[in-house]
């Protein structure tokens, strides 16, 4: 995973007020923290925040914080937003070792038509939208694809279904579902009127087979 860099000042006021007059500044109030080092409250550059986090890799992109001339291997921990302009309010940077492992939330996505559940008048539905791993930083994948082209109705694809790359793990269930075909009122509809085909179908066999009968009884009747 490429690393990104960010530049970060230090010396920013405390409160409420002094972050509003931040952020009307252009620039959105932070904080660094972990890694055996203290916490140092900071500012980023709005813009650059914005180039930052919206890479391929997302929350999960790998930042060299820039302050005052050290760079500082990081990631975001918490990002704060603005209920309803859902503008970011403030940053958790938290500091991290290269060389070992941490735990993040991967996007989940989905590709391909699930052809057999929507023949079946069905939905895939997708109830995991991420999953957690554990990785080195350079390991932390930007997304995790299903392909949900052989999922059938009443079916699912699960956790241990996947294929994780390499240096990439989960603590989550093997048998936790990511995608499930579900049954829906018209495919229920459909199986009940299939249902109802076969036992018509079956029954029309039967008759048939005792009208022959009755045939056969008559003609042995006659020739005797």
């Amino acid at each position: 995973m490429a690393e990104l860099v960010l530049q970060a000042e230090t010396g920013r006021e405390f409160g409420s007020a002094s972050s509003r007059r931040l952020r009307r500044a252009g620039r959105i109030p932070a904080v660094v923290y972990g890694g055996g080092g203290e916490a140092v409250e900071i500012s980023v550059a709005t813009r650059d925040l914005r180039t930052v986090l919206t890479t391929e890799a997302g929350l999960n992109a790998l930042i060299n914080l820039e302050i005052g001339g050290e760079s500082q291997l990081s990631v975001v921990k918490d990002l704060q937003r603005h209920p309803v302009r859902s503008e970011v309010l403030h940053v958790d940077f938290l500091r991290i070792d290269r060389n070992q492992e941490l735990q993040r939330d991967i996007p989940i996505y989905t590709q391909g038509e699930a052809r057999e559940v929507i023949a079946s008048r069905g939905v895939a539905e997708q109830v995991m939208s991420s999953l957690t791993v554990w990785a080195k930083p350079n390991d932390i994948p930007n997304e995790i694809v299903v392909d949900i082209s052989e999922l059938a109705l009443n079916e699912a694809i699960r956790v241990g279904d996947l294929t994780l790359p390499a240096g990439v793990r989960t603590d989550i269930e093997d048998e936790e579902p990511i995608v499930v075909g579900k049954a829906t009122r018209m495919s229920l509809a459909a199986e009940r009127e299939e249902a109802a085909e076969g036992e018509a179908e079956g029954e029309g066999e039967g008759e048939g087979a005792e009208d022959e009968a009755g045939e056969a009884e008559a003609g042995a009747d006659d020739e005797s």
